[in-house]
């Protein structure tokens, strides 16, 4: 056998192939989301999300959020309002200093956190929610705090007339664009947030 023959043989034996690596597994996404529902009539209450939000917040890094799933378009929805958030923070154009407080003015398309937190806070009428959190935080862990169980029909979900209309996208401009384009119009809004303040 010639040494250029030789030189062509794979060290696993094979003629002429060079044995390709499986490409490594992509990361998991750092912010993750989960839906949920009270574990009992008028539970939690308000003021108890309020405490665990502030205790969660204090136990490490890592953002912790819960929104009413009435105010939630989609994956895509939340991800970008993270998105946003996120470079807004690494050229420091933030408005906030909580960062789970700043996402949901992202989240709502909204620069005043009372309008904000009126549109996809919770809130005592709120039957489902959405957690969210960063990791290394664990989202059963954080149910758990919080007093919820998982619910598969609280998130994710496409947006509908009252999930738009609650996050103040009007029926005059949900009628010029196809219902199956209606996340296109929330993530406009989101989006706007940034131009607004750039």
């Amino acid at each position: 056998m010639s040494s250029s023959r030789a030189r062509a043989r794979s060290s696993s034996g094979s003629w002429g192939r060079e044995r390709i690596p499986n490409p490594p597994a992509p990361a998991p996404r750092t912010l993750q989301a989960v839906g949920a529902r009270g574990s009992g009539p008028g539970a939690p209450a308000v003021g108890a999300i309020v405490r665990t939000l502030r205790a969660v917040g204090a136990e490490g890094p890592g953002l912790v959020a819960l929104f009413d799933a009435r105010g939630i378009a989609g994956e895509a929805h939340l991800l970008s309002a993270w998105a946003h958030l996120e470079r807004a923070r690494a050229r420091g154009a933030s408005r906030l200093r909580d960062r789970g407080a700043e996402l949901a003015l992202y989240v709502a398309g909204d620069d005043q956190l009372p309008r904000a937190l009126a549109k996809v806070g919770a809130a005592a009428d709120s039957a489902q929610y959405v957690l969210v959190a960063e990791r290394p935080r664990e989202l059963p862990k954080l149910l758990e705090a919080f007093g919820l169980v998982a619910d598969p029909t609280a998130y994710p979900r496409p947006p509908d007339e009252a999930t738009l209309e609650r996050l103040g996208i009007t029926e005059p401009e949900r009628r010029i664009v196809p219902r199956d384009r209606w996340e296109g119009l929330v993530l406009e809004r989101v989006a706007l947030l940034d131009l607004e303040h750039g």
